[in-house]
């Protein structure tokens, strides 16, 4: 329960970004840290955030968070992702792009590309995308998953195999500090692994929130990984796994 407007803004904040820390939240409310420990305990306690050294965070584990508040979580860094990422594409190529809102804000940023090819299990995806004429746009087969338009399953995967990308732009859903891209469909990795598999360059685009989420299944490593589009420069194990991996951070 919810128990004050602070509280509410709090969650508000931790939605945004991801993340909120008890310095932060004490200075902007001009409170004492003590009072914000308490704020973010009992927010804890009735299960809307997840306690995390120094601050709190969305919870995650074994269930993904509902697909229209993740929407809302750190919009601002998903747009400069997206950005990012948009710009590493030319126009001419081959693109796969699954499920997720931050491949959603990618392809908002590809309306104005010119003779794109993407193929993608993402109905959000094929629908924002339909404005922009020069794109031929290929929505797979599969199981509709009705919580967030995507398309998953056997027969997706199977249609994957017919393609070779030149890109494909990947959600997940957090990456640990192993180096393990994770998320929490069986049938959604499936496709992901599918498009790894045939993409001549393989570009995750995930927020820092993700490096601190964790979830059940593993998709591939970072040696799979390309680039990485974040907001965020990751930090201790992690980056060394990057820059082990050979794997390109780009940092917005």
């Amino acid at each position: 329960m919810v128990t004050n407007f602070r509280q509410r803004e709090i969650l508000e904040l931790a939605r945004k970004d991801g993340k909120v820390t008890v310095d932060g939240l004490a200075e902007l409310y001009d409170v004492t840290v003590q009072t914000i420990r308490r704020d973010l305990s009992e927010l804890a306690d009735s299960g809307r955030l997840d306690r995390v050294h120094g601050g709190a965070v969305i919870p995650s584990g074994v269930v993904n968070i509902v697909y229209e508040e993740r929407r809302r979580l750190n919009e601002d860094g998903k747009k400069s992702i997206a950005m990012a990422c948009a710009e590493a594409i030319p126009d001419g190529a081959s693109v796969f792009m699954n499920i997720g809102t931050t491949t959603e804000a990618v392809a908002r940023e590809l309306l104005y590309h010119e003779n794109l090819l993407v193929v993608t299990n993402n109905m959000n995806i094929a629908n924002s995308l339909a404005a922009n004429r020069s794109c031929e746009i290929i929505l797979t087969g599969g199981v509709l998953r009705r919580s967030d338009g995507g398309l998953v399953g056997m027969l997706t995967a199977e249609m994957i195999k017919q393609f070779k990308f030149d890109f494909s732009v990947l959600g997940c859903s957090a990456i640990d500090e192993d180096g393990d891209l994770l998320d929490f469909d069986d049938q959604e990795v499936l496709v992901s692994r599918g498009a790894i598999e045939r993409s001549r360059q393989v570009m995750i685009v995930a927020g820092h929130d993700k490096f601190t989420r964790k979830a059940p299944l593993t998709i591939c490593s970072l040696e799979d990984v390309d680039v990485l589009f974040t907001d965020k420069s990751p930090t201790g194990k992690l980056a060394d796994d990057c820059q082990q991996a050979d794997t390109d951070i780009v940092v917005v």
